[in-house]
């Protein structure tokens, strides 16, 4: 199996099953001297981890990471740093009755029309527990980015079912379960949940992701540009089907006059291009959007067919999140995180010293 790996001089490797005895990840590429220990990168992962509300699904796992290499005395060293997490909390018995038949709407039919046979224990690698490992490396860009750039990337819920955040502060996103900076919608959201959980249904959501304080120039104006990278790293995630950069789809109703960002000498107007101009940063915020569909694994009774072609029913045992979007965020980050991180790596190698004549507009 190849496409393990993305980025090209931060790069990430991860490997593992979600019913193996651990997932783990190779980070290369992070410049030495990096104040690094386990306790910066178990916030984020506890912060998506399993089991933390009852609208997540109630597998029990720590997610505490070991460092195991790449780290002296403290500080990175700049070689490979080797991150592990052990799975604790499977119960790869729920998913025998699946073992010969495909769940709709997973990759369950795809995988062994590829490769033969799959691991269906929880979807094997295709499983989201993999993204753990993401975050665990993301946490290592997210602290170099803010530590020597001052560059922060932060993640919100702006919407799940039919419910939208309306107001926003980012001191609310974490003090609700799902993200939301909107503290007048989170009764309603959890209401909404506790009603789909009785139906045994699920649902979809949106998540946005900024990074503010970015410079400017980082990114390619051809194959490499910062928002392709932004939008490939961000649609492997799990159930991701859509990714919007800036306004995204809203710029097919809007005039030109409208979508354009107008600069004056005290900065630019507006920023409906999401911060990326020619597929270089323009040092505004960087501003993406992901949808996530709804979890196929589901209680309901559904119509499949097995290994032979057979029609038959499947029903999901386990335990799964009836919306998968809650506990995206944290993902998101670390993606746009590593993205950033590559890519400023990559201007710092070819172009850092470069004098453009011009100060960098206000943002």
């Amino acid at each position: 199996m190849s496409g393990n790996s993305i980025g090209k001089l931060f790069t990430v490797t991860s490997f593992g099953e979600s019913h193996g005895p651990a997932i783990g990840c190779i980070v290369d590429g992070c410049p030495p001297g990096l104040a690094l220990s386990e306790a910066d990168l178990q916030h984020d992962l506890d912060r998506r981890k399993p089991g933390t509300s009852r609208h997540t699904t109630q597998r029990r796992e720590a997610d505490e990471v070991e460092i195991l290499s790449g780290v002296f005395e403290g500080k990175t060293t700049g070689t490979p740093i080797g991150l592990m997490i052990r799975n604790t909390d499977q119960r790869s018995k729920d998913y025998s009755d699946i073992m010969d038949r495909f769940r709709p709407g997973h990759a369950d039919y795809t995988y062994n029309q590829k490769y033969g046979f799959r691991d269906y224990r929880g979807g094997g690698r295709s499983s989201a527990r993999e993204t753990a490992m993401r975050v665990a490396a993301g946490g290592i860009a997210k602290k170099y980015l803010q530590q020597r750039y001052g560059i922060q990337v932060r993640g919100y819920l702006s919407q799940i079912g039919p419910i939208r955040a309306g107001q926003f502060d980012w001191d609310q996103v974490e003090q609700n379960p799902f993200f939301c900076p909107d503290a007048s919608k989170v009764a309603e959201m959890e209401a909404y949940m506790d009603e789909l959980r009785k139906a045994g249904n699920s649902i979809g959501a949106r998540i946005n992701v900024v990074a503010s304080g970015m410079i400017a120039g980082l990114g390619e104006p051809i194959f490499d540009r910062l928002d392709a990278d932004l939008a490939h790293a961000l649609m492997s995630i799990n159930a991701v089907k859509g990714v919007e950069i800036g306004d995204g789809f809203l710029c097919v109703e809007q005039k030109g006059t409208e979508h354009r960002d107008e600069m004056t000498p005290d900065g630019f107007l507006t920023n409906h291009a999401g911060g990326v101009l020619g597929g270089i940063s323009s040092g505004q915020d960087l501003v993406a959007s992901i949808a996530l569909k709804p979890t196929s694994s589901l209680r309901l009774p559904g119509q499949t067919v097995n290994r032979s072609g057979e029609p038959v029913e499947v029903v999901t045992k386990g335990r799964h999140d009836p919306c998968v979007g809650i506990r995206a965020t944290p993902i998101a980050e670390a993606m746009m995180a590593i993205v950033i991180m590559d890519h400023l790596l990559r201007h710092r190698g070819q172009n850092m010293d470069v004098e453009s004549g011009l100060a960098d507009l206000e943002k």
